[in-house]
């Protein structure tokens, strides 16, 4: 029986923010990953779009314009409402959802969402209570505040391209969105705290989660240093990786990345091999000075490990309970022993998109399970309906969408 199958507790049916409507007009990529959980939660995610619809529907692989992987892949759980909120019309009508919404989420520039009337002054005039989230480029009280942000700029502003190009001819960016992702993680973060500070208070707030000093505050976690004290005992970063030689090392068939991580793991490995030489030549059983030696060490055990197959080392790896794993490419995620005894990846049947595969919610909860109720929306899939929860009729509905205010997909929500 799994463990989050044990207790008295008899599970619901709905995730633990099931009730929770979020008015999510984010794009991209850092706000859709938040609203996604969100909604992977529970909570009742629409997703306000352009007519022309998320830029992110066109970036990644497609079957169909408008239905990208990435888009898919963000977008699960949501409902999509096509407006024009540069019409009057469409502002309008979209002022009539504000005060049915518990969140107000965007990662628009403040000054842009001001202009279209919906900055938290105005939109708390209409609803009070909401919980009002802007996923910023930069603080706003910095002179940063109004230019743009983008994953490429933030990684370079906050000094992890600097960091993980150590050791190559230029600078390189790390190849995954990851101040972009990690920034929708805070923003997650900054809502729940939100949630239950109202849930303890009734009142609604304005919450900023600002990218680039969120991501630089992830780089310096373990890279402030010496500038910890003041004055500075040293360079900012953490030498043991700053330093280099730890990286996967080469074996008879690959690589496999080995990490022996205290003086017990080293020594058990040297002694299984038949080289506990090493333990004494590099000092191996002092913690300052194996690490003032993870150079020549990491060296050494790269000129051993070609002498043995991937296998036969996580052989040895998992007697010693060392940390070790062969390399694992993209494509053969789906297929990982681990990720398949837990069934990571699922499939679902798309209406418009056919057959696609998933990673589901990895997060469990004993007694309000998450899961994924619906996939990505086309582009305004579900705008009829939605604006009907708001008290639009039938005919105005009709007349937004003969105007081009509203898209409507050809299929109703």
């Amino acid at each position: 029986m799994s463990a989050m199958a044990k207790g008295n507790g008899v599970p619901s049916s709905a995730g633990p923010l099931d009730g929770i409507r979020v008015l999510d007009l984010t794009s991209v990529v850092l706000g859709p990953l938040a609203t996604r959980i969100l909604g992977d939660y529970g909570a009742d995610v629409i997703k306000v779009e352009s007519t022309a619809g998320d830029l992110m529907r066109a970036n990644g692989v497609s079957r169909h314009p408008g239905m990208s992987s990435i888009f898919l892949a963000l977008n699960r759980n949501k409902r999509s409402l096509a407006i024009d909120l540069q019409t009057s019309e469409g502002r309008a009508a979209f002022a009539r959802l504000i005060p049915t919404a518990d969140v107000l989420v965007h990662n628009m520039r403040v000054e842009a969402i001001e202009r279209l009337g919906f900055g938290y002054e105005a939109t708390a005039a209409l609803n009070p209570s909401v919980v009002y989230c802007a996923a910023t480029g930069f603080d706003q009280d910095g002179p940063d505040r109004a230019k743009p942000a983008f994953d490429d700029i933030i990684q370079a502003a906050s000094g992890m391209v600097s960091i993980a190009s150590i050791g190559r001819d230029e600078p390189s960016y790390v190849p995954t969105l990851i101040a972009d992702k990690t920034a929708g993680l805070a923003v997650v973060n900054a809502i729940l705290a939100a949630l239950f500070h109202r849930a303890r208070t009734g009142h609604g707030q304005y919450v900023e989660v600002p990218m680039f000093e969120t991501f630089t505050d992830f780089v310096l976690a373990e890279h402030l240093g010496g500038l910890t004290f003041d004055p500075p005992a040293g360079p900012a970063g953490y030498a043991r990786l700053l330093e280099g030689g730890r990286k996967p090392s080469p074996t008879k068939d690959g690589h496999i990345a080995l990490l022996p991580y205290t003086a017990k793991h080293w020594i058990a490995l040297f002694k299984a091999i038949d080289r506990l030489d090493i333990v004494e030549t590099l000092q191996v059983e002092d913690k300052e000075r194996r690490n003032a030696n993870i150079r020549p060490l990491y060296s050494t055990l790269a000129r051993i490990t070609p002498h043995r197959t991937t296998g036969e080392w996580m052989e040895i790896c998992e007697r010693l309970d060392i940390p070790a794993t062969p390399l694992v490419a993209l494509d053969d995620l789906p297929n990982h022993a681990q990720l398949k005894a837990v069934e990571l990846f699922k499939t679902m049947d798309h209406p418009t998109e056919g057959t696609i595969q998933y990673v589901r919610p990895s997060t469990k909860f004993m007694r309000s399970p998450v899961k994924v109720a619906a996939p990505a929306p086309a582009l305004g899939w579900n705008s009829r309906e939605i604006l009907g929860e708001a008290g639009c009729t039938d005919e105005e509905i009709e007349m937004l969408i003969t105007r081009g205010v509203v898209v409507q997909h050809s299929r109703t929500g």
